[in-house]
């Protein structure tokens, strides 16, 4: 991956973890090539718990710009922002910004977090989950019967409506192991390995595990339509859904 052909870890600065509303940042190359580059900060979200990886460019000092493919996590917190086939690369040590698309990543943001509160709607375990920019989508550990499309939707917006501010709490991992009852997700486990878990909460609706991004304010989802339930196997029903507008 690096320069030289010797693999490094390198840990960024995850910005994205206090300001998912960060759209650039200034930043040092730490290693590059084809398949990945490693910032010493970063605003792009690495692919993980559902949330596609953000796409953007790097901007050098002379105006050279790499494309931003994809993002994806490396080891501990290395992420790997994936340049395009062909791209021209930064070099090490070169100072670039750092910059999302940032439309594409406020999509990701309000479906991942009205994902939140239709599981508060849809009381079951959760088997998966995925968010894109044009759709997302939970499946559940519950029988078909239960599942009413237009209820789910009704309900879900008008908690949407509520308008309440989401916070951002972190609790130790001996606290999460004391209340098992806040993962709700079957398929992802909430990280650990450096003491403390992250945990979104939205006063008076939910609160759970969650490294992705969210908005500010459940307000700035908008209303929500239910695609479609389908029934994915034995343990999974897929609930569907998209922004109204």
């Amino acid at each position: 991956m690096s320069e030289d052909g010797e693999d490094r870890i390198m840990n960024s600065e995850l910005l994205f973890r206090d300001n998912a509303y960060l759209r650039e940042t200034t930043a040092r190359v730490l290693v590059t090539g084809p398949d990945a580059i490693v910032l010493d900060r970063t605003v792009f979200y690495p692919q993980g718990g559902g949330q596609a990886g953000d796409t953007g460019a790097l901007v050098g000092a002379t105006g050279a710009r790499t494309t931003i493919a994809d993002t994806r996590k490396g080891e501990a917190d290395t992420v790997l922002h994936v340049p395009v086939a062909g791209a021209a690369l930064p070099t090490v040590g070169d100072t670039v910004t750092a910059a999302i698309d940032w439309e594409r990543r406020y999509l990701l943001m309000r479906l991942h977090t009205a994902l939140h509160v239709l599981s508060c709607v849809v009381i079951a375990p959760v088997t998966g989950g995925n968010i894109a920019p044009d759709k997302a989508r939970l499946d559940f550990d519950i029988d078909m019967s239960a599942l009413d499309a237009a209820r789910i939707e009704l309900e879900t917006n008008a908690l949407i409506a509520r308008a309440v501010d989401t916070e951002t709490v972190w609790i130790t991992d001996d606290e999460l192991d004391a209340r098992p009852e806040l993962v709700k997700t079957m398929s992802v486990k909430p990280p650990r390995g450096a003491g403390r878990v992250r945990l979104l909460r939205i006063p008076g609706i939910d609160l759970q595990p969650c490294g992705g991004t969210h908005v500010r304010n459940i307000g700035e989802i908008g209303a929500i339509r239910v695609l479609r339930i389908k029934n994915e196997g034995r343990r999974n029903r897929r609930v569907e859904i998209a922004l109204a507008r």
